[in-house]
């Protein structure tokens, strides 16, 4: 009972704790984002030859394809990133709203 004298007592205190945590808990998504970003990146280009969950496994089951095939399947859109995407605080939102010719579409809070 105590501590919720002291907590209504001093509202300006219970104010700056909450903000600090907050600011602490953005600090904590933002790394998370970024680690959940970066292990998505890294799937999604060495799963590329053989193939993956989101494109399928026909590279796999390939064996007559071409270098060149190889090489360009390589690449990923920004579309590819499901579990980025899924958070629109992700480093990868920015990233899927510009657009090909370097427009940004939706600016992002």
């Amino acid at each position: 009972m105590d501590s919720e004298a002291q907590r209504g007592s001093n509202p300006a205190a219970m104010l700056s704790a909450l903000v600090s945590k907050r600011e602490k808990l953005q600090e904590e998504l933002r790394n998370i984002e970024k680690q959940v970003y970066e292990l998505e990146t890294s799937y999604l280009q060495d799963s590329s030859q053989c193939g993956n969950v989101l494109k399928g496994f026909e590279g796999f089951l390939s064996s007559s394809k071409s270098t060149a095939n190889l090489k360009r399947s390589r690449k990923f859109q920004p579309e590819d990133r499901l579990f980025s995407l899924s958070s629109v605080t992700s480093p990868a939102v920015e990233e899927h709203m510009v657009g090909r010719d370097g427009q940004i579409l939706v600016k992002v809070g």
